[in-house]
């Protein structure tokens, strides 16, 4: 894969971490099993079984999950940190012909970057709804947010500049929208 096309993908991967932890790296895992994908040879144990495994465990508990009232907020306070790291290894994953410095620099800025900004927006879209709804728009945000993950992982494979666009346009609209309810959103 060309490296331009392979850091579009990585970045595609590490916004879908912001969204769901899991749905990434088993996403990630799963296309390489199935042929669809290369990955580094440091991270080729992704797509064996029992990586699978675990990570589609981990991807149905972490979707499940959000649709319980408290722990949605609870997994909130973990999963900032760890959507930084999954953010980090699922770009760093995909970046197979970079030279490690290259590779590890835009994994660490960039993937966990854009893990940890769509990340912390969620937190906040959630934190609105719950003082907005009471918590019954919660459901809702949940789903919007695995489906977003699903299918940003899926359009990061597929067509991965594409994916990077809606990325780079989604971030800047959902910073707008939280940003108008506080008041701070930045002018045009």
């Amino acid at each position: 894969m060309e490296p331009l096309l392979a850091v579009a993908l990585g970045i595609g991967l590490a916004t879908a971490a912001g969204l769901r932890v899991f749905v990434p790296v088993f996403g990630a895992g799963l296309a390489a099993h199935l042929g669809m994908l290369d990955l580094h040879d440091s991270f080729r144990w992704l797509a064996e079984p029992p990586a699978l495994f675990a990570f589609g465990t981990a991807t149905v508990l972490e979707v499940v999950a959000y649709y319980v009232p408290w722990l949605d907020h609870a997994l909130d306070v973990i999963a900032t940190p760890t959507a930084v790291g999954a953010g980090m290894i699922a770009s760093a994953a995909v970046m197979v012909e970079l030279p490690p410095v290259l590779r590890w620099s835009i994994a660490i800025i960039g993937g966990g970057g854009a893990a940890g900004l769509v990340q912390t927006l969620t937190v906040a879209a959630r934190v609105k709804s719950t003082v907005a709804t009471g918590g019954l728009a919660n459901p809702v945000l949940a789903t919007l947010e695995t489906v977003g993950a699903v299918g940003l992982v899926g359009l990061a494979i597929l067509v991965p500049l594409v994916a990077a666009a809606l990325v780079i346009g989604a971030v800047y609209g959902a910073y707008r929208w939280v940003g108008r309810f506080s008041g701070r959103a930045a002018r045009p």
